[in-house]
């Protein structure tokens, strides 16, 4: 008996000791995935590991420190020697508190539109390049302002269907040349309501609040979630209530008219959906809206009042990367989106069947006579991430009417612009200000142009205008408005064509500098 007991339990002997290799083998298995998951995790949240270009890094951290000279309200932290607070009542007839957000360009408004457009791409230049922007420190500074303009936006919108879109007299303004920190003159305030819609200034801040609760969801989920509340209650006043800010406040036209607003819908319901991940507002881009406002297979030029071309390059987007549920329609669409999204990079591709003839001959592209280069630093800025995006989705291939393209090809034609505006071009010029040897002296920037000390009041400080001395400021990170078509610049604060600055150009090539400080860089999932 002792014998056959002895046999028997052979097999269950070696049963057990196959169940527990079995759980080791898994145990090891589960080890192994779990180290390679948190690998690839790093390897991709990491901070870049491609050398840093230093020509961009440097040209970055100047051009950051313009928005610091942009700043209105009690400033903290100022880097900023000739700058100091102004614009503390701004507000104060609405009994709100509008003393932040930043000044326009070389003058002393505040202009809505124009500003909610700044933090919309600084918020998307920080979403995907925030790792470049930490790896030189600049994050932070990043960062900060665009919170002062959304902590002044916030407060511009202090009902579901009020948004402030100005402060300050433009006409009135224009008659004074003096520092911000000495105006005294009376800053009236405009709004739009259910009455006087405006909506495509309510959905390009709804656009801003929605991309910047991104930056902020995990740094301060609170102020991220006001943020995504306003952005919602604003989006849906737009929507509800369409009308253009034109037509509702004539008085615009003259400074920021707009040309339509199907744009700045689709915009914010882009940037909404980014930031939700509700279906409605997919929906709402695809089968809704998207055949009466996307203008498909017809490329555009991004800017302040034409968001399109952003819109088709943030939905490429989710068709290079999926959803998990989505319908048929909403899948086409999608596809017509990263369509045209491809055609406005084959525009652009300098040796493309299908390029643009619009550029001068140094290589610039050039659009308009007044601040040419928001242009070419907005469709650099589109390129560099499309070209990440093609990296990122291991998508090796951009076709041009028959011609096959890099993604590397859309980096070299950003670094052709980036180059050009810091000096490689016929003027040998550097047109962000502070940046190498050769830049601006007399930009059209009252700040910059009247020594801290003076003491000038609305009319005496013209005499700064008139000046044949350099700026006693230099205005630092200022990318003026841009060269000629035969790529010449005359350097006069009178010239305000080519020679104001302006806040939403800062952001541009902000944005574009942050994506050319690596050799490339992995897209990043949002927040």
């Amino acid at each position: 008996m002792g014998g056959k007991e002895a046999e028997a339990s052979k097999p269950r002997g070696l049963f057990w000791w196959l169940i527990v290799l079995i759980i080791g083998a898994l145990v090891v298995t589960t080890a192994v995935l779990t180290i390679l998951r948190d690998f690839h995790y790093f390897k991709k949240n990491r901070p870049p590991s491609h050398p840093i270009s230093k020509k961009y890094a440097d040209a970055l951290e100047i051009a950051l420190q313009f928005f610091d000279i942009q700043k209105s309200g009690k400033l903290v932290g100022n880097r900023i020697s000739w700058r100091g607070d102004s614009g503390l009542q701004d507000g104060s007839e609405g009994n709100l508190d509008l003393s932040k957000g930043m000044y326009d360009a070389g003058d002393t408004m505040k202009f809505g539109f124009p500003m909610a457009f700044t933090a919309t791409v600084l918020s998307w230049a920080i979403l995907e390049y925030g790792d470049q922007m930490n790896s030189v420190k600049q994050l932070a500074y990043a960062q900060n302002s665009l919170r002062w303009i959304t902590d002044y936006l916030i407060n511009a919108h202090p009902s579901e269907s009020v948004l402030y879109i100005q402060v300050g007299d433009p006409e009135v303004d224009h008659k004074c040349w003096e520092r911000p920190e000495t105006m005294s003159e009376r800053r009236p305030l405009i709004q739009v309501n259910t009455s006087f819609p405006g909506t495509e200034v309510a959905a390009e801040t709804a656009a801003a609040m929605a991309s910047a609760s991104l930056v902020f969801k995990k740094i301060d989920p609170d102020y991220s979630n006001s943020l995504l509340t306003h952005a919602r209650q604003l989006f849906t006043f737009a929507d509800t209530f369409r009308g253009s800010y034109s037509i509702s406040v004539p008085q615009v036209q003259k400074f920021y008219n707009s040309t339509g607003y199907g744009d700045e819908l689709l915009w914010a319901a882009s940037w909404l959906y980014h930031a939700t991940q509700e279906e409605s507002y997919l929906r709402y881009v695809t089968e809704l809206n998207g055949k009466n406002f996307a203008n498909w297979e017809s490329p555009t030029w991004f800017s302040w009042d034409d968001k399109l071309a952003g819109t088709q390059v943030l939905l490429s987007r989710i068709n290079f990367f999926g959803v998990k549920e989505m319908s048929t329609v909403e899948n086409l669409c999608l596809q017509l989106y990263r369509k045209t999204a491809e055609a406005i990079m084959c525009g652009l591709l300098p040796d493309s069947p299908t390029a643009t003839s619009r550029r001068t001959d140094g290589g610039l592209i050039w659009i308009t006579e007044w601040n040419s280069l928001q242009h070419p630093m907005a469709s650099a800025f589109l390129a560099i991430i499309y070209s990440d995006y093609m990296l990122t989705s291991q998508t090796e291939t951009l076709y041009c009417s028959g011609n096959s393209y890099k993604p590397e090809d859309l980096r070299k034609f950003a670094i052709s612009q980036a180059d050009y505006v810091l000096g490689t071009n016929p003027m040998k010029i550097s047109y962000l200000v502070g940046y190498g040897s050769s830049y601006p002296q007399y930009v059209h920037h009252r700040g910059a142009s009247i020594p801290a000390d003076a003491d000038t009041g609305c009319k005496d400080g013209f005499r700064w205008l008139s000046s044949d001395d350099p700026n006693p400021n230099i205005a630092f990170g200022a990318l003026v408005g841009g060269p000629s078509l035969n790529d010449s610049y005359l350097d006069s604060r009178k010239n305000v064509k080519q020679g104001e600055p302006s806040t939403y150009n800062t952001a541009l090539i902000v944005g574009l500098l942050s994506g050319l400080l690596t050799t490339s860089s992995v897209a990043k999932s949002y927040p």
